[in-house]
Parts: C-alpha cells; sequence; structure tokens
C-alpha cells in the first residue's frame, strides 16, 4: 500500500496549496526515510540533484526559455501578427484565423505554453473586442492557440520527455509534427465554418483596413514573417536531421532572436536583464520539479510501485490498446492537478516498464501522451489555459465565456487523439523516415 499512499499524500499536499515541486520532494523524503533512514538525504535527494545537473539533454532548456523571453518582448510577435492579419484578415474569422497561425508559429519559435498564450492574447483580445468578435470564440481561439506550444515542436516538453524516457528529440520532434499540423489545420477549418455559417460571431476585417500598395505588403510580410520561419527552420530542422543537438539549436535560436531584437531596435539592457532574471526564475522552478519528480519516481521504484502497476494491468488483461488508453486517462486527470512538468516526471518511469514489456511505439506513445497533456490543460474547469487567460481578460469576457468556447477545441483535440489511436502512421511515419539522419 506504500506506493498508492504516497500519491495520496502528493496529491494532498497539492491541494494544500504546497507548491508542486516541495510536495514532491517531501513526500518522497518521508517515505524515503522508511528504507534509507538518515542516509536519504545523501543517496536520494543529493544523488538526484547531480543526476539531474549531469543531464546534458536538460541543457535546452534555458536558451529555449531565452529565445521566449526575447521574442515576447521585442516586438516581433506584433510583427507577425500584422503580417497574418494583412493576408487572413479578410477571410471570415480572419483575426482568429491569424490568432491560431501566429499561435502556431510562435510555439514553433519558443516552446514555452504560457509565454505563447499571454502574447498572443495581450495582443489580439483588444483588436477582436473592437471587431465585435463573439466573446466565447475570442476566449477559445486564445487558449487553443496557446496551448500549441505543448503539441508543436520544438516543445520544453518534448525535451523534458526525451530526457526521461532516454529518446531522441528529433525523433520525438518529427513524430509531434504531423499531429500538430493535423491539429492546427482542423482548429482553422472549425473557425471558417463556425464564421461562415454565423458570420456575426466573427466578421472579416473592412476592406478599407488592410489597404495598402502590394509592394509595402511583400515588405512587411519579408521582414516579419521570413525571420520566424528561418528561426523554425533553424531550430526544429538542425534537431531533426541530427545536424545539432537540441542544446546547440536551442542556442542558435536565442542568438538569433537576439539578433531580431537588435536588427529591429527593440533590444535594449532593460529588456535583455528582464529575459535574463526570467529566464533564471522559470529554468529554476523546471529544474526543481525536475529533482522532485525524479526523487518521487525512485523512491515509488523502491518501495515496489512498478510492480503493483504491472501487477493491476495483468490482472485487467485488457491488452496493449486497453493499457494505453488507461495510460492516458490518467495523463489527462493528472493535467487537472499538476503541472506538465510534474506529469512527465511522475508517470513516465511508472508507464515506460509497460510500454516496453507490451512492445509499443515509444514514439507513437510519448506523441498520444502530449496529446492528452494538451487537452487536460485545456478542458475545464481545471483548465490551466483558462487559468492564464483570466490573468490578461477585460472583466466582460466571463469564466462561462472561457468555458463555452475552449470546448469545440478540446473535441478537435480529442479528434486528433482518436487519429492518433486509429493511425499511428501519422506520429511514427516521419520519425521512420529520420533514422538515416
Amino acid at each position: 500500500m506504500l506506493p498508492i499512499l504516497m500519491f495520496v499524500v502528493l496529491f494532498a499536499l497539492v491541494f494544500l496549496g504546497v507548491p508542486v515541486a516541495f510536495s514532491l520532494l517531501a513526500t518522497a523524503f518521508v517515505f524515503g526515510m522508511g528504507i534509507f533512514g538518515d542516509k536519504v538525504v545523501g543517496i536520494q535527494l543529493y544523488g538526484m540533484v547531480q543526476q539531474t545537473a549531469q543531464q546534458y539533454l536538460l541543457s535546452a532548456i534555458p536558451p529555449f526559455i531565452v529565445m521566449g523571453c526575447i521574442l515576447e518582448r521585442s516586438g516581433i510577435a506584433e510583427r507577425l501578427f500584422r503580417v497574418l492579419l494583412l493576408w487572413m484578415g479578410r477571410l471570415p474569422g480572419g483575426l482568429a484565423l491569424a490568432t491560431i497561425a501566429m499561435g502556431a508559429i510562435f510555439a514553433a519559435s519558443t516552446g514555452i505554453v504560457g509565454a505563447v498564450e499571454v502574447v498572443i492574447g495581450v495582443m489580439t483580445i483588444p483588436v477582436m473586442m473592437r471587431h465585435g468578435y463573439k466573446k466565447d470564440l475570442i476566449a477559445g481561439t486564445i487558449c487553443a492557440g496557446g496551448s500549441l506550444g505543448t503539441m508543436i515542436p520544438p516543445s520544453l516538453v518534448a525535451v523534458i520527455y526525451a530526457s526521461i524516457a532516454n529518446m531522441s528529440v528529433g525523433q520525438l520532434y518529427a513524430g509531434m509534427l504531423l499531429p500538430g499540423l493535423l491539429m492546427v489545420g482542423m482548429f482553422l477549418v472549425y473557425i471558417v465554418a463556425r464564421c461562415v455559417f454565423y458570420p456575426q460571431d466573427g466578421p472579416p476585417v473592412a476592406r478599407s483596413e488592410l489597404e495598402m500598395p502590394l509592394g509595402e505588403k511583400i515588405w512587411l510580410t519579408v521582414t516579419g514573417f521570413v525571420p520566424a520561419v528561418v528561426l523554425i527552420a533553424a531550430v526544429l530542422g538542425s534537431t531533426m536531421f541530427g545536424i545539432a543537438s537540441p542544446t546547440e539549436a536551442a542556442s542558435v535560436g536565442a542568438l538569433f532572436a537576439l539578433l531580431l531584437a537588435i536588427v529591429y531596435r527593440r533590444m535594449t539592457w532593460p529588456l535583455f536583464v528582464d529575459a535574463v532574471r526570467r529566464t533564471l526564475l522559470i529554468n529554476c522552478m523546471i529544474m526543481l520539479i525536475v529533482v522532485g519528480g525524479t526523487m518521487f519516481a525512485s523512491v515509488f521504484r523502491v518501495q515496489g510501485g512498478e510492480k503493483v502497476v504491472q501487477a493491476i494491468v495483468a490482472d485487467l488483461d485488457i491488452g496493449s490498446y486497453g493499457v494505453v488508453l488507461i495510460c492516458l486517462a490518467i495523463v489527462f486527470v493528472a493535467g487537472f492537478i499538476l503541472d506538465w512538468v510534474s506529469i512527465v516526471l511522475i508517470c513516465l518511469p511508472i508507464f515506460m516498464p509497460i510500454v516496453a514489456a507490451l512492445k509499443i511505439d515509444p514514439v507513437w506513445f510519448a506523441v498520444l501522451m502530449v496529446v492528452s497533456i494538451q487537452t487536460s490543460y485545456l478542458t475545464p474547469p481545471m483548465a490551466p489555459s483558462i487559468f492564464y487567460l483570466k490573468s490578461i481578460a477585460p472583466p466582460e469576457i466571463t469564466y462561462r465565456d472561457m468555458a463555452r468556447g475552449v470546448l469545440p477545441f478540446v473535441i478537435v483535440q480529442a479528434t486528433t487523439l482518436l487519429a492518433l489511436l486509429l493511425l499511428p502512421q501519422l506520429a511514427t511515419y516521419l520519425p521512420s523516415q529520420l533514422k538515416g539522419f
């Protein structure tokens, strides 16, 4: 019963308001005392700190965060949104389409979920409200666009997952690419369909607001859109094709973002200091959760937790698909309580032996797990995406508007998950083509 009791204590601490990292560490420390005694500090706590510090793959996280912070504050996002609006604004729901497209591109540039949602929210809410967009469509679009930071590579979720599962980050990025594009495509189709049948929900932008000479429009596209595409190609392409390690690719991306900010004349010393300070804070938070999650999983295994889980799965006798569905359900429910880092660190060490024993494709399972995390991130009532939006939304956009707005996008994500379950090739085809790189 001790492994099961560990989760009871962990969730109790989280519900009491104890930060996740300290909840993980406290639970692991108390239960570890029963096995290691006073040596738990040296064997477990110090050992996990050292182990985390020695994982080279995790060194990719700070440059990814730097890149996101610079892109967020340097005006690059504003240029990108203006370009997308020029080309998509006249379509039904054009502002919402531009918001989703910017969310996808910004997610592919930074991989930071909260940063993507806050940036596009602050920028697009006033514009959509001024043009008379329905409030639930505004809220749902921004939450869905922000959630793409989980799914669209390069993603910090993938970096953490690959480091725990001992997988190739490039292979995982390749596995996430097609499902991510499918999801974005279905988001766009839903918005267009809704605004065609209900034009008052998302009217197109007036032609007069978008009129400009073709040469100026092309120049704005070259200076506002192309740099973002080059940044994505540099980071994602070099990692997928094995040209650079994730750390090297993220570092080049951070440098490129810094140079863009300088070229756009938006880089200032206070902005640079703020980016470094925020990077330090976010990275320390993630690393502390990694240490706590690793220690929790280690004590759980020593307590016999893996044998308990394997025995439960064997007794259920539901086949590999049934096991996958149970794992995804656990991840989905855990997303209401824990952040994505904690979910990966707690659940993955438990799932990995089962996945290996049933000979389930690890890339396919990883992509399914990421989609489940993203769907949980968006699903009321405990949706982190809604809480992010609540912090920046005006009072007239209520929680009810947000909850109603995200539901169609949750259905799209569930459809993506179903497509992956029925067609594993969506996740496995590209990685199989890249094995030679």
